[in-house]
């Protein structure tokens, strides 16, 4: 017992406050902006150079990510695909039970149930955008950004630094617009939305989907993912029928 108080009261925090030291400043959205702007300006910009013929300029510029453009149903597909299909029906982690979350994770490679496990998950993805590789400090980091990011902004900011391809695309909207005739999520359909999400980790299809291969399967994965929205009821069965009934974008 004195040892585990030890490690909780004394060690625990004086490893983490040495880790926060090496962060750079994460206090709020605006130090997340600021860091995330130059590296995906960057990463666009430098493919736009090789095609600068074929790239709209007003495309490279980083926008802090907006929750209320994301359609429901794409929310609902990338959480549940991310293994959470209840997570904004489940009340955001704090305190005790949050912090127990990232110690359990780094000392015994495990977590306790529940949504905070996304929670979790979205803030280390978050955190690697940052390139904080190092144990300790990418935790500390995804403490910070847990602290100040709320669970639409987790899934947003995350949504937003997606990378597919090898194309310069970062961010779902980039992702959306290559694959849908430079069309953004929310002009979607149900059944396009359900070939966004397939092309988003943890899937990856988006290089098959451009290039249309093996589209009976495509259609079949599609589907798959669009009868999971029907199953934990985040969309009437009709719904699923109908856009399940459509083929795949590039068949039309």
């Amino acid at each position: 017992m004195t040892l585990f108080v030890l490690l909780v009261g004394v060690l625990i925090p004086a490893v983490y406050f040495r880790a926060v030291y090496r962060l750079p400043v994460l206090e709020n959205t605006y130090d997340l902006d600021n860091l995330l702007k130059p590296s995906i300006e960057g990463e666009r910009a430098s493919y736009a150079a090789g095609v600068a013929d074929r790239v709209d300029p007003s495309r490279l510029a980083y926008r802090r990510p907006d929750f209320g453009e994301l359609p429901k149903e794409l929310v609902a597909l990338y959480t549940t695909e991310l293994g959470c299909p209840t997570f904004f029906q489940t009340p955001r982690e704090e305190g005790v039970k949050w912090a127990w979350r990232l110690v359990s994770a780094m000392l015994f490679g495990r977590q306790p149930e529940g949504d905070g496990w996304c929670e979790r998950t979205l803030a280390y993805r978050i955190a690697d955008a940052l390139y904080v590789k190092e144990p300790l400090e990418r935790a500390a980091a995804a403490h910070k950004l847990h602290r100040f990011l709320q669970k639409d902004q987790l899934v947003a900011y995350d949504m937003s630094l997606v990378r597919v391809g090898r194309r310069g695309l970062v961010g779902v909207d980039d992702v959306s617009r290559a694959l849908f005739n430079n069309r953004p999520p929310n002009e979607l359909n149900l059944s396009e939305l359900g070939e966004l999400a397939l092309a988003l980790p943890p899937h990856g299809y988006f290089e098959e989907l451009e290039a249309c291969s093996n589209a009976s399967l495509l259609r079949q994965a599609r589907d798959v993912l669009i009868g999971r929205l029907a199953r934990v009821s985040l969309i009437p069965t009709e719904r699923m029928r109908a856009a399940q009934a459509v083929p795949v974008t590039c068949q039309k």
